[in-house]
């Protein structure tokens, strides 16, 4: 099983734990779903969420964010 450090994924979601866990709950069902993985690091062991930390680390999954009007 594979370790992501906490420090490094909130580096990718602007220091908010609430973004990081809204984005990897939402790329972990896609996953869950049938989606292709866009890491290749990844053994028959990881589960869903594993896989989709593993992706906001690399950088292959980023937030859009709303703006304000």
């Amino acid at each position: 099983m594979s370790f992501v450090a906490l420090e490094k994924l909130l580096d990718k979601t602007n220091n908010s734990i609430f973004e990081l866990v809204i984005i990897a709950s939402m790329r972990a069902l896609e996953l869950a779903e049938g989606q292709p993985k866009l890491t290749e690091n990844v053994t028959s062991s990881d589960k869903p969420t594993t896989i989709a930390l593993q992706e906001i680390q690399e950088g292959k999954v980023a937030v859009k964010s709303a703006e304000k009007k």
